[in-house]
């Protein structure tokens, strides 16, 4: 460990044993390339692909949630480890606390319907529209993968088109193929 980084961690401990840090960040590398995960005290509040730009990301953060933000990984590490396992055809679901804060209306509504499409399975937008209990509502559907806050965690990659197309993705379409690939191969 280089000298600033040992600063680091020891500034990122102090900020959270003093209470003054309320979102924490990391990245963790995966087939999809780096994904950004932060979490505040509730629970996993954002992961976000390098396409998205992570330092916009975690000005966004910033903004809208607390600009008490810091890199500080050994809050993310139970995160870190289940998306690993993730990645590795180990796991099929997530079990860390999620804070929903950044998705609202109808669109967290369509979020939290996600998680009831299986490991490895589809569903077309249609039918999350119905599991939201709007079966007009196909395009708000796609609205709401579009903004996950929580991609790959709460599985907006699952969601296709009714015609079997993928249709577009946060981290882009061959993201969402690697991921539906992972799955179809555990």
């Amino acid at each position: 460990m280089t000298d600033m980084s040992a600063l680091h961690a020891r500034l990122a401990a102090a900020a959270e044993r003093d209470g003054v840090l309320d979102v924490a960040y990391r990245i963790v590398d995966g087939p999809v390339g780096a994904l950004l995960v932060a979490a505040t005290e509730l629970g996993l509040v954002r992961v976000a692909f390098a396409v998205e730009d992570h330092d916009a990301v975690v000005q966004g953060l910033a903004d809208r949630v607390s600009p008490r933000i810091l890199r500080a990984p050994r809050r993310l590490d139970a995160v870190a480890r289940q998306l690993d396992e993730y990645f590795g055809g180990v796991r099929t679901s997530f079990d860390v606390p999620l804070d929903w804060r950044l998705s609202a209306g109808f669109r967290s509504t369509v979020l939290h319907h996600l998680p009831e499409i299986a490991y490895g399975h589809t569903a077309s937008y249609a039918a999350v529209a119905q599991l939201a209990g709007n079966p007009k509502a196909v395009r708000a559907v796609g609205s709401a993968c579009a903004t996950n806050p929580l991609p790959v965690v709460v599985p907006c990659h699952r969601v296709v088109r009714s015609d079997g197309a993928m249709g577009g993705y946060l981290g882009g379409v061959e993201a969402k193929r690697t991921l539906l690939a992972l799955e179809a191969a555990a």
